[in-house]
């Protein structure tokens, strides 16, 4: 196996963003592959867009999927990544439309224009990580003009699309705790050269033995870390990656749920239905049924996967 560490160091890339820019907001673009795609967190606000590709995003403790239309709002130093892994070949010029902010100014605006105090508790919730449901399309409108203004202009249109995400009750927050990371760049680089070769291999077995040693450390000095970063375990963290990637087949095709097990990177069809009941709180066969219910999906044989 590669050595985790110098690949990631061979980006040379800091893994804590750090801007400078005059105003409030700053806007943000890229494609990918990217530098900027890497698990990391900054001390900025930040409204992101996905409008091209497919993947699987981390935010917080939260592992999940993405596609063109997805927003999401993070607070300062909650870590986050997305991760494309359905593109075009040789990837695209535009994945990431992206604002971001600083909590101050906004914060001492706020004592004195009443108006913008609605974004208070907005602000709040992005401490966990907030998605927003059917937004991507009038965010992205939002952006192109954000994108295109200066000034005064450019804080009104922020103004003007933060107060509507502050209205909405069509989100949800997606870690499960309030996730800050103060690591310094080289303990982040870490954490994500880990990450980075989980998100690539978790079908094939991976141990956390194997990491702690390419990253140089103990197996307990490796755990402690990798839960301080993640807030998971390392078992867990490697569960629910997996889990949600057979969510996803679960929906997407009729492949038989024994089958989605093992594509997926377990070893065990009776080991699977148990991890999958304790994080999705149904079994795979009740999960395919529900989303065939709520999303139109293909659905698929089952019987063949016994339920734990």
């Amino acid at each position: 196996m590669e050595h985790l560490w110098q690949k990631d160091s061979e980006r040379k890339a800091p893994e804590l963003e750090r801007e400078s820019y005059d105003g409030i907001i700053n806007y943000l673009e890229h494609g990918y592959p990217s530098s900027r795609v890497r698990w990391h967190c900054h001390e900025e606000y930040e409204l992101h867009l996905i409008v091209a590709t497919s993947g699987r995003l981390f935010v917080g403790d939260y592992i999940g999927e993405f596609s063109p239309g997805h927003l999401v709002l993070t607070g300062p130093r909650l870590p986050h990544n997305w991760i494309s892994n359905v593109m075009p070949e040789g990837g695209v010029a535009l994945r990431d439309m992206i604002v971001q902010f600083a909590h101050a100014p906004l914060a001492g605006a706020a004592r004195v224009i009443p108006e913008l105090r609605e974004l208070l508790p907005l602000l709040e919730r992005s401490s966990y990580g907030v998605e927003f449901f059917e937004m991507g399309a009038e965010a992205e409108q939002h952006l192109a003009r954000i994108r295109a203004t200066h000034g005064a202009e450019r804080f009104a249109e922020f103004v003007q699309l933060m107060s509507k995400l502050a209205r909405t009750a069509n989100y949800r927050l997606l870690s499960s705790a309030s996730l800050r990371s103060y690591d310094d760049d080289a303990t982040l680089a870490k954490v994500n050269s880990v990450l980075n070769y989980i998100t690539d291999n978790y079908r094939e077995p991976i141990s956390a033995e194997m990491l702690a040693e390419q990253v140089g450390m103990s197996l307990s000095k490796f755990s402690r870390f990798f839960r301080k970063a993640t807030g998971n375990s390392f078992t867990d963290f490697i569960s629910r990656l997996r889990i949600n990637k057979a969510c996803q087949l679960l929906m997407d095709t009729d492949h038989y749920v024994s089958n989605v097990c093992y594509d997926v990177g377990f070893q065990n069809v009776a080991n699977f239905n148990r991890r999958f009941l304790q994080v999705k709180g149904v079994t795979p066969k009740e999960f395919r049924r529900q989303a065939d219910g709520r999303f139109g999906g293909i659905g698929g044989p089952v019987a063949d996967a016994p339920q734990a």
